[in-house]
């Protein structure tokens, strides 16, 4: 089969559009014939070893997964033997975060993984963004109790995360006030955010609101910028460790003073109930992932060259051609 495979960590030019062995299937798990993946920062992170803490998982020197990707849509190949909850034929969608597998022709998946039949009526390349960003923006907003009627600030609204966080707060009927640069206002709007802040033409932390929760869904700001946002028992979360891992510290040291608070929630690897719950957010209408940009496997160099820039909106999907 055709695959990005990389055997060193380093830059994109790692990445080489390959040959690789079709993966085996064993009794519990699925063979997925991969039509469409993406490629986000969790990805660049692992492929990149960066934060180093990485090798201590997954490689001290070389890479042990040698193929990425951990969020696809595509279709049921062949089922091992205990499989009872898939068929063959049925049109799946979901990530998989433990031996990642998505950007190649074929991945095996166990059945009870973080996957789902796909929403009636989405193309793969609608559906393969669905679930690792906002599993993220998930995690983030459950750990933090968000309920109707509160006040939350998502900064920066336009990344996978962010995109997902404004959408999802939504549906729970938040108060959103989202967080971008100027040419992206009226697409935030547009995710439901009932309030827009332009960083490009004020500095959000100035905000004279207080709010119930602070995300910072691209890892860019801090508890110590966000802190004076929070109203007396507010909590702040990001979606990245912070400098020197401060967030880690926060989340441990801050609660014990009982008023504001860092949190740093980790996501549950492998959650087949996220996926379902996707779906059916997909199929009300509630969640649409956004989509930027569009890639062949075989130009994902590209794609990881992009998503490195820092500019994406929402997601960068990769369509998997076939070679049979």
């Amino acid at each position: 089969m055709k695959a990005a495979v990389r055997i060193r960590y380093g830059s994109p030019e790692v990445v080489r559009f390959a040959e690789a062995e079709k993966p085996a299937v064993k009794d519990d798990e699925l063979l997925v014939k991969v039509h469409a993946t993406t490629v986000n920062r969790t990805d660049c992170a692992l492929r990149a070893a960066k934060p180093f803490i990485w090798r201590f998982f997954t490689g001290l020197v070389r890479p042990k997964l040698r193929i990425l990707g951990n969020e696809f849509a595509g279709e049921v190949e062949a089922v091992g033997g205990g499989v009872t909850a898939y068929r063959v034929g049925d049109r799946v969608f979901g990530y998989n975060d433990g031996t990642f597998g998505a950007h190649a022709e074929y991945m095996a998946i166990p059945q009870d993984g973080a996957l789902a039949i796909m929403p009636e009526g989405l193309t793969y390349e609608e559906a393969a963004p669905s679930t690792e960003g906002s599993h993220y923006a998930l995690t983030i907003i459950r750990a933090a109790r968000v309920r109707s009627g509160q006040d939350v600030l998502v900064y920066g609204a336009t990344g996978a995360i962010g995109s997902a966080a404004v959408q999802l707060l939504k549906s729970l009927g938040a108060g959103v006030t989202a967080v971008c640069d100027t040419k992206n206002v009226e697409l935030v709007r547009g995710l439901g955010a009932d309030r827009v802040v332009d960083y490009t033409a004020e500095d959000f932390t100035k905000d004279e609101r207080a709010y119930d929760v602070v995300i910072d869904a691209v890892g860019k700001s801090s508890f110590g910028r966000c802190r004076r946002l929070l109203k007396p028992r507010g909590i702040y979360l990001s979606s990245d460790l912070g400098t020197l891992s401060q967030n880690l510290f926060l989340a441990l040291v801050t609660p014990l003073f009982g008023g504001k608070k860092v949190m740093f929630p980790i996501p549950k690897q492998n959650d087949p109930e996220m996926a379902r719950y996707f779906k059916g957010l997909i199929e009300s209408g509630d969640f649409t992932p956004v989509i930027d940009r569009r890639y062949p496997l075989e130009e994902i160099v590209e794609a990881y060259r992009y998503v490195e820039t820092g500019q994406k909106i929402g997601n960068v999907v990769i369509s998997v051609g076939h070679s049979s």
